[in-house]
């Protein structure tokens, strides 16, 4: 199972191995609030790195993921639709506003604070 924290510095996600899990973790867990706008945050900023490339995330990792995110129920479409990170990254705006079924709120919410940043993350990873 994957840990996803929040860095306060570059305002990424990052998912973490069992084995990379420290123990504060439940601490940075347990401190993440859940804003109004779907975007989360930490009191503890993360130690170091990145979120690994989505590409290589599993759907249970892309559920867990939108779960961290404060997005419990939405969560649950990604599962039923098989959203792999792969497909994540290659879903559209319309796609997640009408392929997964949920409120247009947090759908919004999903594509602009997430998908689209995990996209041009990946996007600027993988092109130099």
């Amino acid at each position: 199972m994957l840990l996803v924290e929040r860095s306060t510095c570059d305002e990424v996600l990052r998912l973490k191995t069992p084995n990379e899990r420290t123990t504060t973790d439940s601490k940075e867990i347990a401190g993440m609030e859940n804003k109004a706008n779907g975007s989360m945050d930490t009191k503890s900023p993360m130690e170091n790195g990145q979120l690994p490339d989505p590409a290589d995330w599993a759907v249970t990792d892309v559920v867990n993921y939108f779960k961290a995110a404060g997005f419990e129920e939405q969560a649950s479409a990604f599962q039923d639709q098989e959203i792999d990170g792969k497909s994540l990254l290659l879903m559209t705006r319309n796609d997640v506003l009408t392929g997964l079924s949920i409120k247009l709120g947090p759908a919004l919410k999903i594509y602009e604070y997430h998908v689209k940043p995990l996209q041009t993350q990946h996007l600027k990873n993988n092109t130099s």
